[in-house]
């Protein structure tokens, strides 16, 4: 039976709805994910034995020594079906069985804890094993070879739909997605980085661009390097099983704070690279770390201790340089992140971020670093988004388009689109269509002014606005009031009067006759 996306999308979800009501709904990805990858590995792994046994004559044994993966016995999940107690524990230890024998897991698997009975029973660990055998997962068995990476993506966007505010942790709407990346356009043999990766969704719709592109793909593989980085080691998880099962196996994925401690390092210097795509969070405070461990307290007026606000423009030091343009605020890191992407971006190097609007024209420390990138000619373009696309929030956002080698036409200029219109309305959650999409993209690389909705804005007048880039500055889209044409309309009146004084003239005879 060759396995079709939609019936694998509902069978997969079907699997939610036996954890509500044992844990919350934003942890059902932690365990879905891992029984998924469990049972693909499995089944996969039992694939590859049999061809090797059948093409070289090897013994089982050999053939699972020479195969791939390494699947020890205590992960097989012929053996785990016939656990009927203390489940969850020998799950454990099948995850941590795999990490052993596969180091590039080391920590990918064991994050979540299915051994804890007091959020799952054995009963509801043997459903969902019993939920999983139900389909194979072997190459041989599916519609198409990257059915399940897309499977895995809709999970991804099901569960940030669950999840509501939280969700947007680790998940930014596919079609803002598509627009950044068509915005930059990566190319063959690059590297592309997201330094706040999420569950890798920007990092794979970068590489799914590349594969249509003459040169693309290598045989079987998409011609490009991955990078990434996340904080949240659960959501670092997702993110590595998703490469796993899109097949990218060499995808360079780190966990940490990128601000503080960024993981990709080259020669003792920050890692370069040829594309940053990335949605950091929106407005993050105290986000240089080491100023806020070590905290002063001091004694107010009344004797009760009080913690000393950090100075951040004191305080952050950083060893790489990354805030060269100057130090953002304690309460906003979105410029703290701009700085880092383009520390990280080759010369000539593109980037585009995800940030809220008000990075567009908030003053104090943020306005002088705004003047700086664009006094550097660094923006090449601002998009303005339209309200309520992101889950952790409803307020408009805008795509901050960085490069570092600007053709002469894009020279002391900058392009901005006001696409605060360009969305199918919905009920919780706007959405940037297909349409919305390439109307926006066609605008934007046409390079063409567009009344009300694009121009190609010069530095000097953008100077004159002191360094504001908020969009109506720009690009007006109001409508022109009506003219009102005088003479006619007192002639109207005068036509109103005249129907007036007939009707009061025939109510008068009719009066008369009536004898009132």
């Amino acid at each position: 039976m060759n396995l079709k996306l939609d019936t694998l999308e509902s069978w997969l979800w079907e699997s939610a709805n036996i954890l509500r009501g044992s844990i919350d709904s934003s942890d059902f990805k932690n365990y879905i994910f891992g029984l998924l990858f469990l049972k693909r590995t499995n089944d996969t792994f039992e694939e590859e034995v049999e061809q090797l046994m059948e093409e070289d004559g090897s013994s089982r044994e050999d053939a699972e020594d020479d195969a791939y993966f390494a699947l020890p016995p205590e992960a097989r999940w012929e053996y785990l079906k016939t656990v009927t107690e203390n489940i969850g524990i020998e799950l454990d230890k099948a995850f941590a069985a795999i990490e052993r024998e596969n180091t590039s897991l080391e920590g990918v698997l064991t994050t979540t804890k299915f051994g804890d009975k007091d959020k799952l029973s054995d009963d509801v660990i043997k459903r969902l094993l019993s939920h999983f055998n139900q389909y194979s997962l072997r190459n041989a068995d599916l519609a198409s070879p990257h059915i399940l990476g897309d499977a895995y993506e809709y999970l991804i966007k099901q569960f940030a739909d669950d999840a509501g505010k939280k969700g947007g942790e680790f998940y930014t709407p596919r079609g803002v997605v598509q627009l950044i990346v068509q915005l930059i356009k990566p190319q063959p043999k690059q590297r592309v980085y997201d330094p706040t990766m999420g569950s890798g969704g920007m990092l794979i719709e970068a590489a799914n661009y590349i594969a249509q592109l003459p040169e693309g793909k290598v045989g079987k593989n998409i011609n490009v390097s991955l990078y990434g980085q996340e904080k949240n080691l659960s959501t670092w998880a997702i993110g590595k099983l998703n490469m796993l099962l899109h097949n990218f196996t060499d995808a360079s994925l780190e966990k940490g704070d990128t601000l503080v401690t960024p993981k990709h390092i080259e020669n003792n210097d920050l890692m370069l690279f040829d594309r940053v795509i990335a949605n950091p969070p929106f407005s993050q405070g105290e986000w240089w770390t080491p100023a806020e461990t070590n905290v002063e307290v001091k004694l107010d007026k009344d004797g009760k201790e009080k913690k000393v606000t950090p100075k951040y423009n004191t305080q952050v030091t950083d060893p790489y340089g990354r805030f060269q343009y100057g130090t953002p605020p304690r309460g906003y890191a979105d410029l703290a992140f701009l700085q880092h992407m383009i520390a990280v971006l080759k010369q000539d190097g593109k980037a585009g971020v995800v940030l809220p609007h008000g990075t567009l024209f908030r003053g104090s420390s943020e306005g002088k670093i705004r003047k700086a990138f664009l006094q550097a000619d660094l923006v090449e373009g601002i998009v303005g988004l339209p309200s309520k696309l992101f889950y952790n929030t409803g307020i408009p956002a805008s795509i901050w388009i960085i490069n570092k080698n600007k053709t002469e036409a894009q020279k002391n200029k900058v392009a901005i689109i006001d696409a605060s219109q360009a969305f199918k309305d919905g009920k919780n959650q706007n959405s940037l269509e297909e349409e919305h999409v390439a109307n926006i993209v066609n605008a934007y690389h046409a390079y063409a002014e567009v009344d009300k909705y694009m121009r190609v804005v010069d530095l000097a007048e953008i100077a004159e606005n002191d360094y504001n880039l908020n969009i109506s500055r720009y690009i007006d889209t109001t409508e022109p009031e009506p003219e009102v044409d005088i003479a006619a309309v007192k002639q109207m009146i005068a036509d109103l009067e005249q129907q007036e004084a007939e009707i009061d003239q025939k109510l008068s005879e009719f009066l008369k006759e009536l004898g009132i």
